[in-house]
């Protein structure tokens, strides 16, 4: 398949439609959450800047921005497409959202954020839509704009995919020429699927800052990549946060539901699809049920 930003510009490509689709796909929600809570982690927001105050750079309907709130950071979110933002206004999302194009620029009062995030936006910014948009231009106004927005010590992480290692160069160059230092960091790097690439930039030279604002004397330095054990091959080095985070996640989601509601949640399914509807037991013979089988899991008393 081609990539979605050689299909069409992505205020067009992420129409009504599409919003839509992305936004209720369970499978999108939990790489999304996962990508989201990584690049939080690769942040290191200080412990004096809680709650902190983010850019979402490509909010679309608000996924990353639900795991800022549930981390307990305010946010501000900008996306170029009108159906996305619309959908992220449907589901009522905490997070101020703004339509505006990221190759003209993060237009925000300078030292306004204390770090930002950015989730498969950063290589749209190299296709040239246009003959009139010039990726080089683009990524140099986004950059420079942005270094500007972001406070002193703070860091930008941008998870993205890209194209090729040219691509990456370019891209790279454009933060470098904007001020910014930092680098890649690449997560399971032999793996094809769970590979992710993170662009880990900061503000403002090598030292982190303190809480008035002094070097605290530590050298900024890119986080260590996830990996798979050693021993286990499906196990993954992640923090004690991430995966309380993912629990809680887990335990919200899932619905608590009684054996009563289930039977009769599967037979409205069965009945839907034009089959006959049995009872979702096992049953290990080969009895034929009635169409419409009245067993309902009730419990019943001994005799």
């Amino acid at each position: 398949m081609s990539r979605p930003e050689h299909q069409a510009p992505p205020e067009i490509y992420y129409g009504d439609t599409e919003a839509r689709k992305y936004t209720a796909n369970t499978r999108n929600q939990e790489i999304q959450a996962e990508m989201t809570l990584r690049a939080i982690e690769l942040l290191a927001l200080p412990p004096h800047r809680h709650p902190a105050l983010v850019l979402d750079i490509g909010c679309g309907s608000g996924l990353s921005g639900e795991i800022l709130t549930e981390l307990g950071h305010e946010w501000v979110g900008f996306d170029i497409s009108p159906s996305m933002l619309s959908v992220g206004l449907e589901r009522d999302v905490e997070g101020d959202m703004i339509l505006a194009d990221a190759g003209h620029g993060c237009m925000f009062r300078a030292g306004s954020f204390d770090g930002a995030i950015s989730i498969s936006v950063l290589q749209w910014l190299c296709n040239a839509d246009t003959s009139y948009n010039s990726p080089a231009a683009r990524l140099s106004t986004f950059f420079s704009t942005l270094y500007a927005s972001l406070s002193r010590g703070a860091r930008c992480v941008f998870q993205f995919y890209p194209e090729s290692d040219d691509q990456v160069t370019f891209i790279m160059s454009q933060a470098t020429r904007a001020g910014f230092g930092g680098g890649l960091v690449v997560d399971y790097p032999n793996s094809v699927k769970a590979k992710k690439i993170y662009l880990v930039l900061w503000v403002g030279g090598e030292m982190l800052v303190g809480p008035n604002g002094e070097g605290q004397g530590v050298k900024q330095r890119l986080p260590d990549a996830l990996d798979f054990d050693e021993n286990d091959s499906t196990v993954r080095h992640e923090t004690r946060k991430m995966q309380d985070v993912r629990k809680d996640r887990h335990r919200k989601n899932k619905k608590i539901e009684s054996s009563k509601a289930y039977i009769q949640r599967k037979k409205d399914l069965n009945r839907s699809r034009g089959k006959s509807v049995r009872a979702p037991c096992l049953i290990t013979d080969l009895k034929d049920v009635p169409n419409d089988s009245k067993y309902s899991g009730r419990r019943r008393r001994h005799k």
